[in-house]
């Protein structure tokens, strides 16, 4: 009988593994209330491509959606009810930048005012009532009491489809001035590696600064998250500056797809150099941006290749990595076809930079790295 069981076991891993797509690239997201997103969700948020996916962790009938199944992540793709967040222009901006073989998918399980150690498998229950009102209640009840094991159950489900590739997290405004923080999410980190049988040099962790602009409540957090990475090897701490804000502890939506950009932008950098482009996709009046070469960066002079369907004004920017202006490297009329514009880059300081792409009706933007 013990032979027969094994015999089961390892034809059942065998056959997992044999359906698992490595070209399904799936990011674990959790965290408070900007990661359970609190943006408008508006109409360029909606028609997400569909290689970008969520699995659903809850059931919404409003959403027309069942927990534990796969779906186009047209936002809100965290709970039933929530809004914008920065997974979501996160999921976007990355397969606007890997090629048409990858999909990228988000889980996200986020709750809004929580401590950091809820997502503490050993100690959560001591976290699982900072709020008493039914808001914060409900949310836990929701993932079973338990966060963290809903998380992981998730995550274990869409292995069987996928490969986890990075964890996401924006945490901090009801832990902010606690230094032990770092020590924190070190411990969540290494058991979720554990239980997921990852390792860290194939999925790091991402985590993001409260919101910075004036007046608000938690950007004393800030420099604490910046000590992640010396806690964590392969932690990364992405920058709020610049993300506008809704209120003192939440970004607005333009924050939002910023903050997401850049998340996706640093995790374009960590990942397979094969499986990213620099091409958008055509668009419904024709515009094809080719790629910028070289990118990363490694002299002075960038090459940008670009087609247009008919005669049209073509605007190309450069911004800083907080939104400023730096430089314009096309403004003017072309003619249909395709065209190559060089550009010397004044001398910047190492960072992921920005170029906006403007046309009739086309508006958008592709990191640019310099070394």
């Amino acid at each position: 009988m013990k032979k027969i069981q094994l015999f089961l076991a390892i034809l059942f891993i065998t056959s997992s593994l044999m359906a698992q797509d490595p070209n399904l690239h799936i990011y674990l997201c959790f965290g408070q209330s900007n990661m359970e997103g609190q943006g408008a969700i508006e109409s360029q948020d909606l028609n997400v491509d569909d290689r970008f996916k969520v699995f659903q962790a809850l059931d919404c009938p409003n959403l027309g959606r069942v927990k534990e199944t796969w779906y186009t992540a047209n936002p809100p793709n965290c709970q039933c009810n929530s809004m914008l967040s920065p997974s979501d222009n996160f999921g976007t901006t990355m397969v606007n930048n890997l090629n048409d073989s990858i999909t990228v998918a988000i889980i996200n399980v986020s709750i809004a005012g929580c401590d950091i150690r809820l997502f503490d498998k050993d100690i959560y229950e001591e976290y699982d009532s900072t709020f008493v009102e039914s808001w914060f209640l409900d949310r836990i009840a929701a993932y079973e009491g338990n966060p963290y094991q809903y998380l992981i159950n998730l995550a274990q489900l869409a292995q069987q489809d996928g490969v986890i590739k990075g964890i996401l997290l924006h945490q901090g405004e009801t832990n902010t001035g606690q230094t032990e923080w770092t020590s924190y999410v070190e411990k969540i980190y290494n058991d979720m590696l554990a239980d997921l049988s990852l390792d860290a040099a194939d999925v790091p962790i991402l985590a993001g600064e409260m919101v910075s602009a004036p007046g608000n409540c938690c950007s004393s957090m800030n420099p604490i998250i910046n000590q992640l990475p010396t806690v964590i090897p392969t932690a990364h701490v992405i920058s709020s500056a610049g993300c506008g804000a809704a209120d003192n502890a939440h970004f607005d939506s333009e924050g939002y797809r910023l903050l997401g950009a850049r998340y996706a932008d640093k995790m374009l950098t960590l990942i397979d150099t094969a499986v990213v482009t620099n091409v958008f996709k055509l668009t419904a009046n024709g515009f094809l941006f080719h790629k910028i070469y070289p990118n990363p960066v490694t002299d002075d002079t960038i090459n940008l290749t670009f087609s247009i369907p008919a005669k049209a004004v073509v605007s190309i920017k450069m911004y800083s990595p907080a939104g400023a202006f730096i430089s314009e490297i096309a403004g003017r009329e072309f003619t249909s076809g395709e065209h190559t514009v060089k550009h010397v880059i004044p001398r910047m300081p190492s960072g992921i930079y920005y170029y906006k792409i403007k046309t009739d009706g086309f508006v958008a933007s592709k990191p640019l790295v310099i070394q």
